[in-house]
């Protein structure tokens, strides 16, 4: 079953603030919902109710896959046309792959980030999926948690968690 606009919007918004870590709000303009991970964007959803899209940051390569299998999957609007795709409501959007185009665009975005030395880790953090770890600076995996100090070229950085 296909998801329709409002659902899709609806359904990434739910899948990306079940993430940890993750801060929204309207930075450039009103109709424009961004979706970030330590301030770094990984999902715009439209709040135009003629334009009901999502964006959202995808490998080249799987990119350029999607767009050719879905006819309302195109380069992505306001961003990056290689490394940002935009999902609009059509045949085969359904609100399982919507779910997975935000959890792969916050995986894609935070496997970028600096790499964390966390302290204790909080019960609701310890069982994450291994792509929502970071590796502290002894190498060992840890969770990303609230309060994690970063560790870039021995500056300590606070995230915002």
């Amino acid at each position: 079953m296909s998801a329709a606009g409002d659902r899709l919007q609806d359904t990434a918004r739910r899948a990306a603030l079940a993430l940890p870590g993750v801060s929204h709000g309207y930075p450039f303009t009103p109709g424009l919902d961004v979706y970030k991970v330590a301030d770094k964007v990984f999902l715009i959803v439209t709040d135009d109710p003629d334009d009901q899209i999502i964006t959202v940051k995808c490998e080249p390569e799987h990119a350029r896959t999607q767009e050719r299998g879905y006819a309302s999957i195109t380069p992505g609007r306001y961003l990056d046309k290689r490394h940002w795709i935009s999902l609009g409501p059509g045949p085969g959007i359904t609100e399982r792959l919507i779910t997975n185009a935000v959890e792969d665009s916050y995986d894609l975005v935070a496997e970028r980030l600096p790499r964390c030395a966390t302290g204790p880790v909080p019960d609701e953090h310890r069982e994450l999926p291994r792509e929502r770890r970071a590796r502290s600076a002894t190498g060992r995996e840890t969770p990303m948690v609230s309060g994690s100090t970063c560790l870039e070229s021995g500056a300590g950085v606070t995230f915002r968690w």
